[in-house]
């Protein structure tokens, strides 16, 4: 009986996960469908890595980012992004430095509860890339920074049935610039930032 239950199990397990397997994802960024896009927080994320005393790297994230693009691949210099993510929810593994970096020292959480990058320009760099520059807030100052953008694949979620896009970006900026400047140069001033990003299209 216990066989026959098992067997019945993994037969079932199979029809479910089935559909899910055979997904297929468009890598050709001129098919993208023009539209409006929210972020899907779920499965974004931004790293930042410093380097630590010149001995090694060290990074941390932050979850929970939300916000909106407006895209068309036939136009994309019209793209429009607008990201705003928590900065409370920096997390490095390490609990205590956790709560440093939201501190006064540092982020300033409690007054300067989010960073917020908003697109001023986009320009195409190659066939699924385009430098993504924008004003960048941090800690109350506003400052230009340009993302260096790659777009991934574009597939129906085979979950929630959204059609999601899904992108890589990366850039560097100097801390300091952003009055966050508590052990620099040791920490490096030096900031590199990695994201990776899924958008969903709304209902027209």
């Amino acid at each position: 009986m216990k066989r026959i239950l098992a067997s019945a199990f993994l037969a079932a397990s199979f029809v479910v996960a089935a559909p899910l397997v055979a997904q297929q994802a468009n890598t050709n960024a001129a098919q993208i469908e023009a539209g409006a896009y929210r972020l899907d927080t779920s499965h974004s994320l931004v790293r930042f890595t410093v380097d630590h005393f010149g001995i090694s790297e060290f990074f941390g994230t932050f979850p929970g980012a939300a916000g909106t693009l407006s895209l068309d691949p036939k136009s994309l210099s019209a793209t429009k992004l607008d990201v705003t993510v928590p900065v409370s929810t920096v997390s490095t593994t390490n609990a205590k430095l956790d709560e440093e970096l939201v501190g006064a020292e540092w982020l300033d959480a409690a007054k300067f509860p989010t960073m917020r990058f908003v697109s001023t320009k986009v320009v195409k760099t190659g066939a699924s890339s385009a430098d993504v520059t924008g004003n960048l807030t941090l800690h109350g100052v506003t400052r230009p920074v340009t993302l260096k953008a790659t777009f991934k694949a574009a597939a129906v979620n085979p979950m929630n049935k959204a059609y999601t896009l899904g992108f890589n970006a990366t850039g560097t900026i100097k801390r300091t610039e952003f009055g966050v400047s508590k052990y620099a140069p040791l920490v490096s001033d030096e900031t590199v930032l990695s994201i990776t990003a899924a958008f969903e299209k709304q209902p027209s």
